[in-house]
Formats: structure tokens, C-alpha cells, sequence
């Protein structure tokens, strides 16, 4: 008998890693390719179709090789964090606040000594745009819409998108979308055909989806790709993401090489809308080289920034401030 005991205890040991290994596994704790230990996996958002392929996305999701996020900026948080439930943000003590005491500009007086209430982010201050109705505000990280703002014009463009449904992503205001049936119109005359991929964007959506790509990420890391609440232009009805009436390269950086963007580059200012992140500006605007987003702003002012070169932080001298 006692020769059998070192057997029975080998046999026991055995059964014992083999049952930690399983339990190991099932839980995501162990990667068998590798052999090493994995933190458990944490499920992926639920996409609701409004994602990239749906063109939900504003400075919202970097292309595809294009490691340019932003430039270094350093981007505020909102009040309070109110439209931020995930857990995953950083806590509360490390989040600046609004100021208060920022009255901001109207977006129809440009200054060469800068605008006043136009926010450029010193000390994290973030300016809520007084008069968000003015077809040339500045939306950008630090200059945001208040939480109630909502387009009072809003109306569906007569032009195509890549899909069929007439919904809110669908919209533009009065204004910004005759603009649009225009450009449209003209683009054809030369040849080119357009498609809509994402308009109009209400303050719930874009909580919405930002609160979905920080449970998918965390925090940090979807503040690289994707607008706060109230910061992005989606919001304002005047801003627009097009590609190429197949749909191909739908707000992705080879729409960039495309016959559609060369025109669009040329020709948006015409019709009173800009690129409004160019190339080269990611530092300066806050979002990496998007050839696919149109604001709106007028024929005026597009004209002069398309003749200067310049965005609209550099108009209203109201570049952000790195932190």
C-alpha cells in the first residue's frame, strides 16, 4: 500500500491542473495561443447601425491606417460629466469645468485679435455657444451647444443617400440643405455623383453613441475618435458627411483619393460649405483630415476661407491652446 501512494497523489495533481486550466479558459483567463494570462474580455458594444457603415461618425473614427487622432490637442471635459455614464471615465476631480464666466462669440464678427467669448481652452474652459442658431458658430472641444439646443428648420435635402429610410440622420436645416440640392446639381453637371452618408445628429444620438464607443474602449481612448456631446457638428443641422453615390469609402480615409473629393475640394466653397478638417489642420481643429465633412457656412465666408486657406479656429484667432 505504500508504494501506491505517490501514484494516487500524481493522479489527484493531475486532475486538479487539468480543472484549472478548463476554468481558466471558459473565464478568459488564459490564452492557449500564447500561454499567458488574459484579463477577462469585456463585451463589445451593441452596434445599432449607426456606426461608420451608417456614417455616424465625426472625427468620430480614425481610417484605417491613419494614426492621427488629434494632434496632441488636449481636449476639456463637460459639466459635470452628465452625459458621460460610463464608469470608465476619469474621476470626476480630474475633469476641468465649463466657465462661467465666457460669454461666447456669435460666429458673425471676425477679430484679428481674437473673438471674445470664443474659447481656445485655456485652463480647460469650455465656452456654450450663445447664439448656436448663427450658420458660422464655432463648434469645435471647447466651444460646445447648449444641452437644449435643437434645430428649429430642419428638413430632408432632395439628394441621395446610401440609404433608403428618411431619418433624422437624413436632415439639414432650411437652409444648409437647398445649399446641398445645389452642390448636388452642380457636382452632376461636371460628372460627379454624390451620396449622403450622415446629416443631421440630435444631442440624444450623439450622448448616445459616445457613451457607447467609452463602454467599448473606455474613456480615454474614445476621446481620440469621437465628439463629446454638444461638441459635435452633427449637432448644429449644418453639417454634412458625403462619399460617392456607390457608397464606397463612406467617411473613411480613401474617400480621400477620390474623384468625388478632388471636386468637393474645389468646388464646396461655391456653394457656401467647407472641409471643415483639412489636411494638415488636425492639431488646430482637433480632428484628423475628414475630405468627406462639409459644414456649412455661407457662400461669404466659405469663399474667403477657401481663398486663405485657413479653418475656422484660425478666423476666429481662436486656435486651441495645447495642454
Amino acid at each position: 500500500m505504500r508504494k501506491k501512494k505517490p501514484f494516487l497523489a500524481i493522479v489527484l495533481t493531475g486532475f486538479l491542473l487539468a480543472g484549472g486550466y478548463f476554468v481558466a479558459q471558459e473565464y478568459g483567463l488564459f490564452d492557449p495561443a500564447s500561454g499567458a494570462a488574459q484579463p477577462p474580455k469585456l463585451a463589445e458594444g451593441i452596434d445599432d447601425g449607426d456606426g461608420q457603415a451608417g456614417g455616424e461618425l465625426e472625427g468620430d473614427v480614425p481610417g484605417a491606417g491613419n494614426s492621427n487622432t488629434g494632434g496632441g490637442i488636449s481636449v476639456p471635459d463637460p459639466d459635470g460629466g452628465s452625459d458621460n455614464k460610463s464608469t470608465d471615465k476619469p474621476a470626476e476631480t480630474n475633469k476641468p469645468k465649463p466657465t462661467s464666466t465666457t460669454t461666447p462669440g456669435t460666429g458673425n464678427t471676425p477679430g484679428a485679435s481674437g473673438e471674445e467669448g470664443i474659447s481656445r481652452g485655456e485652463n480647460g474652459d469650455i465656452a456654450v455657444i450663445a447664439e448656436p442658431h448663427s450658420a458660422t458658430a464655432l463648434v469645435n472641444p471647447f466651444n460646445k451647444l447648449p444641452e437644449d439646443y435643437e434645430p428649429d428648420d430642419l428638413v430632408y435635402p432632395d439628394v441621395k443617400f446610401i440609404f433608403s429610410e428618411k431619418v433624422e440622420k437624413r436632415m439639414l436645416r432650411k437652409e444648409a440643405a437647398e445649399a446641398l440640392e445645389k452642390l448636388f446639381a452642380g457636382a452632376e453637371e461636371d460628372g460627379i455623383y454624390l451620396a449622403g452618408v450622415s446629416a443631421y445628429r440630435s444631442h440624444a444620438t450623439q450622448t448616445k453613441l459616445f457613451d457607447r464607443y467609452v463602454k467599448r474602449d473606455g474613456y480615454e481612448k474614445a476621446r481620440t475618435y469621437s465628439a463629446l456631446p454638444g461638441t459635435s457638428e452633427h449637432e448644429t443641422g449644418l453639417a454634412v458627411d458625403l462619399s460617392g453615390s456607390d457608397g464606397s469609402c463612406a467617411a473613411a480615409d480613401c474617400f480621400g483619393d477620390t474623384k468625388e473629393a478632388a471636386w468637393l475640394a474645389k468646388h464646396a466653397s461655391e456653394y457656401g460649405f467647407i472641409i471643415r478638417y483639412p489636411k494638415g489642420k488636425d492639431e488646430i481643429t482637433g480632428y484628423q483630415y475628414e475630405p468627406w465633412h462639409l459644414r456649412y457656412v455661407g457662400a461669404e465666408l466659405a469663399g474667403e476661407l477657401a481663398s486663405s486657406g485657413m479653418t475656422l479656429e484660425e478666423y476666429y484667432n481662436a486656435v486651441p491652446v495645447t495642454q
